[in-house]
Order: C-alpha cells, then structure tokens, then sequence
C-alpha cells in the first residue's frame, strides 16, 4: 500500500473504500457485482489474473477516455492483453478474447498526463461481442469460472509447485522471500496458480495460455513444467557466474604479474606494446597458408620490424604490408555448386533468353563438375605426351558485349548465386592509373594495393566471380596505360602469378571467374580483347521486352512500391504501347522506369484512398499515366507513294532502326548533294551507288545524258545524328534508281547491303537486330546480301515466318525485287490495287551460323 501513496506531485483521481478503510489490499471486501457489459482495456505484454493486484500505468488517449467517462460510476473493467504488444491502439480482432474482470480500487494521475490504476482482478471473462469501439472499447462479457477439484492429486500438485517456487526465490534474489511465505500459506489451489504465474517470469503466450486454462490441475501441471525450465536456467548461470568469477580471479592475477613485467620493462627501456605486435604477426602468419615466396617474405619484413622500436617510421609502414599480407585469402575458396540442374534453373530465375550465355556457363560448370569427378581415377598418359608447357586453367575469362540495359552486370550476380560463389563489381569507366590495377611500390608514402588485390582481400575468397564493368572506357595518360596492366590480370598464362605492385609477391588468379563487360569492342585494345571470350548480347525483341516485363520487371515495381499484385495488373496490349510510344531502346532500363511511374501513380491513388479496387492497365490507358507518346510509326506507305523513296535497315546503340533514303533531281549541271550529316564510309557508297546508275541507265531505261543537265540531292532525315558505314549501298542505288525511272518502291520492303562499283552486293553485320526493327515497324519483306543467309538462323522464329527474305547477289537483282514494274507504277498513281510482294527467295539453312563483322550504319 506505501508503493501507493501518492507523489506531492500526483493528483489523486480516485479512491474505492476499500482502500480508503482497510490496512492491506489482501483483506476481503463484499464481493462486487460483475455485469454482463463492461469496458475494455487492452492491455500490453501483461496478464492480469483473479485475485491478484496489480498496478496499471496508462498514457493512451482511448485509455484515458475510458477512465474518465467509466469511473467513478463503475469501477469494474474487463482487462485483455494485446496478441501484438507493439500496437499502440489495438482493434477488437488484435485482442484475446480471454481476459479478467477487475475493480478500479486508486486513480492517480501524473503530471505528464498519464494515469496510473491500481486493480484487483475478480473473475475470468470471456469477450462475447464487441458493442462499442469508439471513444473506447466496450463488450458484452460471460463469466468463466474454473473447474476446481479436490483429493491427493491437488494437494500433490499444489506441494510440488510449492517446492520448486521455493527454489526459484532462493536463485532469483530480485523476487522477495515473502513470496515463499505467501505461497506456502495459500491452501486455495486456484489462488495459488495465480499468485505464482503473476510473481514469476514468464512470456506473454505462457501467461495468457495459464488464464485460459479451465482446470486448476491443468494450471498448476503447466506451472510445474515452467518452474522446472526456469530454475533449471538459473541454477546453470549461477554456475557460469561462479565459473566466470573464478576466471576474472586468474585474469585479476594475470594482469596483476602483467603490469609488473610492464613496469620492470619500462625500467629496462622495452616496449610491451612491440611484442605484443611481433607475437601476433607470427601466429597470424602461420596461419595464413601462404605460398612459400609469400611466406619468405612475410617472415623477413618480420624480422626486419622485430629489430625496429616502435616509435619508427617505417615500423608502421612494414605493420601495414604485414596486416594486409596475412588477410588474403590465400586458401580462402568457397565450394562451387556444380549441379547443372540447379544453375541452369537459377539463370532461367533470373534472366529470359541469353540462350548462349546460359549455355557457356553450363559448359563451364560441366566441365569442372566431370574434372572434379574423374580426378585421380583416370591414369595419366606417359610423360612424353604430356602437355609441359600450358597450366591446366582453372578461370574463365568471359567478356559481355551489347548495348546498354541488356543485362550484361546482373547476369555476373546470376552466375554467381548458381555457381555458390561470392562476387565483387569493380568498375573500370575512366580510370586512367595503371596503379589502380597493379597498385603503388611501397616505397611512395601513402602506398596502396591495386583494386584487384582489395577487392579480394574484401571478399575474402580466392574464387570469387569477380565482374569489371565497363572495360571499353578505359582511359590512358601519362600515368600509364591501365588496359595493358588488365593483361597479367586476365591472361591464363599469367594470372596464376600475378605480382600486385604493392603486395611484390606472387598471388594466384587462376580460379577466379573474371567477367568483362562493354558496350562496344571498338575501343578495347586488340591484346586485350584477345584475352577474353567474347559473348555477344543483342538487343531484345519486342516480345523479349514483353515477357521480361511480366515476368521481371512488374513484379520487381509493384514489390519497390509497396503494393499488392491484386492492385495492378499490366495487359500485353499495355506492355506494347509502353515499349513502342514511350521507350527506343535496347535493354529494359527506360521500360523499367515507365513501369514504376505507372506503379508509383497507382500508389498514389491507394494512399490516397481514391483507388479502392485492383487497376488493369490496359494500352489505351497508358496515355493517361504516362502522357502523350514520345515516339511515333512512320507512315510508310504514305512516304514511299512517291520515286525516290527507300527504306533502309540501320544499326545504332540502341539496336536496329529503319531510315528514309530520299531523292530528287533539280536541273543543274553534274552537281550532287549528300546531307544528313554522314560519315566518309557512306559518302564513298553514296557515290558508288551514283557512279553504278549512270553506268546501268541505258539498261534502267534512263536517259545516259540525265546527270549533264540535273543535279541530284541525296538526303538521309533525322540529321542531328551522325551516320556512317556501308551498309546502306544497295538502299542509295535504289533510291536514285526509283527517282530517275519513276518507278516507286515497293511498299513494306526495306533492304540493307554494301554495294561495289561493278553491281555486287556484299555482306552486312547487324543483321538480326535490322530484321527485328522492320518486323517492329510492319515491314513484310527484307532485302539481304546471300551471304547473310546464315545470320537469319539467329531470329526468333516467329519473326522468320512473319517476314520474307529476298537474298540477292547483284544490284540488279535488288532493283528487279524492289522498284514497281511500269504497270505497276501507273496503276500506284492512279489509285490502283498492285500486286502483293516479291515471293521469299528460298533461304539456306546453315547448323553453325556465320557471323560476319559489323559493317553497319551507326547513329
């Protein structure tokens, strides 16, 4: 009763007669009248039990409203602790249902505003039925009474629980031994679960778990089983506290006889410091597991800093070397996970597509997985025959090649996760230093290990996939050439000694899985290049970018958003509009970003409150979200209706692109015109397209006089982006062909070929991602070198059943398939139907097709 008498400070609310009246809370009171309709208060990470008294703090708006309104009118409130204590203001479904009815015997509140309750639980209650929420909640309630019995069992139970609460005041010396008293003296059995449950320590489940019991027995069994649990945990850290004091004793002692031997070496001029050093540095090299150069080394810079005093400067220079010498991962290797199975799963988890890529790693996989399996059981061959020279190579040296955004960084995390191995990103976009690849001599101040050497000692394996993004945009200057320090780094030959500047002794790259990455190969120097194991990435087409979206990016968006799959849905039709009105892109990045604006909208409007049921996006909604489209369909059909007119199949960065080849003629004398800003590559084939017309004219039915009183304008639109290649010869010839005979184009026909002074047409790269940009653009047939007819094995197949190939050898053979014949040509001007389009040429079939190289368009 003291620990409630009130502060000079606290304001006394409420106080029962009981508590007024009587000395103790324990003595009896008529017993109050429970009605079937009380107010609740939730209560958290306490249980209040029958009989007993406990002391409540409140400080909850809804808490307080309920003292208020209900006291001093009735003072019995049913108490129900919070199945989630976390939550400040829990609803009716947060609450158990199982609680007690208590009276409100002392109301004090503070000066910061809270109150504090002192209770007596009466009975067990049951929540029937919630009949108020607001200001606070109110239920109608049923009295639960427990099953008492009586006989040997009881008084056995009660005497066991007895016993072992006993134990538990003697070890727990913050419970007082009063309780033992209280507890011995208690022959109710019911009284006597209650007391010890609400004295001892116990979770919120247990306690609420004792409450709903019905059955004394089972009350007091269940406390048995706690109290056993309980003291078994005190009596074991009281014998690791006694064991610890023993061991603080030796320590006491120990650093007693150390602070002598600190004091007798200060006399002698010694530093304890210095062999503490020393004595670490030896074990930790011990351990390291060195290579013996590395280790040589080790122990004679050792040598060198046991012979140094401390206050040197060159000792913590020599410190320095050492610590970072016996961090690397000298033995460090994780296990590779060589189950075909498993990584063939996790690349198709992470990534569509990239068939070839997922093929070469499987590749790698199975051949480690067979050396590990067949290792010492097949006999080696005599030593003649044996290869001397060539290491047998651990690593892989792959290099991704593709635009931006087509998943070249994410697939080294994917290979990673397949093969269980660690990985590390070094990005190599303008650095310029050979020293952050090979690192600095020890003898500059401020010396450091390369990159190569910190990422590993980061990681702290030595097999890691280790991915170096960016290698095209190396730079160079005086300070040195970094592309050819990445040569030790990345031959096989070499790497299993690399000598980082800085660490001057030997460490093996071999196992490593090194993975380059760029954007073009241009730029990365021939001996480099020629290190690596190049895997081309092309650009995606619209149904990879389709099925990428729902099945990647979608789900990733709605997830970084905070919402629900119900709440946004994306329909095909959407996906298309967003991949064709608002992205012109390779990769997925752009469509990435156009997907989580709509998302980021959509969780607006859930925020909000004004969108209250799932959203469809479908393609005509798409506008809504994102506004106006940013890129528009030419009207081929319409732009082709006049001579003069082709389309050409270009490659840029961005994967492939039709362009508009336009000719006029104007009188003049010999003067031809070339805009658009092109390169000198194009304007070479501009020319020779000119030089093979004049030469054909009298076969074309052109007048052989026409450029001696015309002058020809030849002009390539979009000319804010620079142009150049080969590529677009054939398209040039037939643009002026189509002019000078007034023979429009046939519609829907793009074309792509290098042309030569004497009509051949040769072959073309990029030929893949210019077939998928005329399918994007509903071209129907496609003009190609015969020489590229292998390269059509690479399109998906339902791009070769949509599109007709016409392969061609000579400049002849592309006017004859795609200018309009006279007839033709007349019934286009007068309004006419013509004929449909130029029969596929048959395509031959090749199993290994021939990549030629990229002799394209760029822009």
């Amino acid at each position: 009763m003291d620990d409630w008498d009130s502060d000079s400070d606290d304001e006394v609310i409420y106080e029962s007669d009981e508590f007024r009246e009587q000395n103790s809370p324990i003595e009896r009171h008529p017993e109050p009248i429970i009605s079937d309709d009380l107010p609740v208060l939730p209560l958290r990470g306490v249980v209040v039990y029958p009989m007993m008294w406990l002391p409540l703090p409140i400080g909850q708006e809804r808490s307080l409203r309920l003292v208020e309104n209900t006291l001093p009118n009735n003072r019995i409130i049913a108490l129900v602790t919070s199945k989630n204590e976390n939550i400040d203001e829990p609803s009716p479904d947060e609450v158990h249902r199982v609680g007690t009815a208590a009276q409100v015997h002392r109301v004090l509140k503070t000066p910061d505003g809270t109150m504090r309750l002192l209770v007596q639980g009466l009975e067990r209650v049951r929540l029937l039925e919630f009949t108020q929420d607001r200001p606070f909640l109110r239920a109608r309630i049923e009295i639960l009474p427990e099953e008492i019995e009586d006989g040997l069992e009881m008084e056995a139970l009660m005497r066991a629980v007895q016993d072992l609460f006993r134990k538990l005041i003697e070890l727990e010396p913050q419970m007082p031994d009063e309780l033992t008293i209280m507890s011995i003296n208690v022959d109710d059995g019911r009284q006597l679960a209650y007391l010890v449950a609400s004295s001892m320590r116990l979770k919120l489940e247990d306690a609420q778990a004792i409450l709903e019991m019905d059955r004394v027995r089972d009350k007091l069994l269940r406390l048995i089983q706690l109290l056993k649990k309980e003291v078994e945990v005190l009596e074991l850290g009281r014998k690791i506290q006694s064991e610890a004091q023993g061991e603080m004793e030796r320590m006491q002692r120990e650093f007693f006889l150390r602070e002598q031997m600190r004091a007798i070496q200060k006399e002698l001029g010694e530093e304890d410091e210095h062999a503490a050093d020393i004595r670490e540095l030896e074990e930790r090299i011990a351990a390291a597991g060195m290579s013996e150069e590395a280790e040589r080394e080790a122990m004679r810079e050792l040598a060198r800093m046991r012979r140094m005093p401390i206050q040197a400067a060159e000792y913590s220079v020599i410190k320095t070397y050492l610590d970072l010498l016996v961090s690397m991962p000298w033995g460090a290797v994780t296990v590779d996970n060589l189950d075909i199975n498993h990584a063939r799963r996790v690349l198709d988890e992470d990534h569509y597509g990239l068939k070839e890529i997922k093929e070469r790693i499987l590749e790698f996989l199975a051949v480690r997985k067979l050396r590990a399996d067949r290792k010492g059981r097949i006999k080696e061959d005599s030593e003649d025959v044996r290869d001397k020279i060539r290491r047998e190579r651990e690593g892989l040296v792959l290099c991704f090649v593709g635009p931006p955004g087509v998943g070249k960084t994410s697939l080294g995390l994917s290979i990673a996760r397949a093969m269980n191995r660690k990985f590390v990103r070094l990005a190599l976009g303008g650095v310029r230093d050979e020293a952050d690849i090979r690192g600095f001599r020890r003898t500059y101040i401020g010396a450091m290990p390369g990159r190569i050497i910190q990422s590993l000692r980061r990681i702290e394996s030595r097999n890691p996939v280790f991915m170096l993004d960016e290698v095209d945009k190396l730079g160079r200057d005086f300070r040195g050439d970094p592309s050819s320090a990445l040569l030790e780094v990345l031959d096989p030959e070499q790497n299993r000694e690399f000598r980082d500047h800085y660490l001057d002794v030997p460490f093996d790259l071999s196992q490593v899985l090194f993975i380059t990455t760029a954007n073009v190969l241009d730029t990365i120097p021939p001996a480099l290049r020629d290190r690596m194991e190049i895997i081309q990435l092309s650009s995606y087409t619209e149904d990879e970018k389709v099925n990428i979206a729902k099945g990647y990016l979608v789900p990733r968006q709605i997830k970084e958003n905070g919402l629900r799959p119900s709440e946004v849905r994306f329909t095909d039709d959407a996906l298309r509009e967003i991949i064709q009105g608002y992205t012109r892109e390779a990769g997925v990045r752009n469509l990435e970003r156009q997907i989580g604006k709509v998302c980021r909208k959509i969780a607006a409007g859930v925020a909000s409150g004004e969108i209250k049921r799932g959203r469809t996006i479908k393609g005509k909604d798409v506008a809504t979200y994102l506004g106006k489209r940013r890129f528009f369909d030419e009207e081929i059909n319409e732009r082709l209706e006049n001579p003069g007119v082709a389309i050409g199949l270009v490659w840029t960065e961005a994967g492939g692109d039709i362009t508009f080849f336009e000719a006029t003629r104007v009188p003049g004398a010999k003067g031809y015109t070339l805009t658009g800003q092109l390169g000198e590559v194009m304007k070479e084939s501009a020319q020779a397209a000119l030089s093979y017309v004049r030469a054909r004219a009298e076969n074309l039915g052109i007048d052989p006089d026409f450029f001696t009183h015309s002058d020809l304008h030849l002009h390539i639109p979009e000319g804010a982006i620079p142009k150049d290649g080969p590529s677009a010869g054939i398209t040039m010839a037939t643009a002026l062909a189509s002019l000078l005979t007034n023979r429009p184009v046939r519609p829907k026909l793009g074309m792509t070929g290098e042309i030569t002074l004497r009509g051949k047409v040769l072959p073309i790269g990029g030929v893949k991602e210019k077939v998928l940009a005329a399918a994007r653009y509903g071209l129907d047939t496609v003009i190609l070198p015969r020489r590229n007819d292998s390269d059509l094995e690479e399109l998906p197949e339902s791009v070769r059943k949509q599109m007709n190939f016409i392969l061609v050898d000579t400049v002849d053979e592309v006017l004859a398939a795609a200018l309009l014949s006279p007839e033709e040509a007349h019934a286009t001007a007068i309004g006419a139907p013509i004929a449909g389009p130029v029969a596929a040429t048959n395509v031959r079939r090749r199993k290994q097709p021939i990549i030629k190289p990229e002799m394209v368009m760029r822009s």
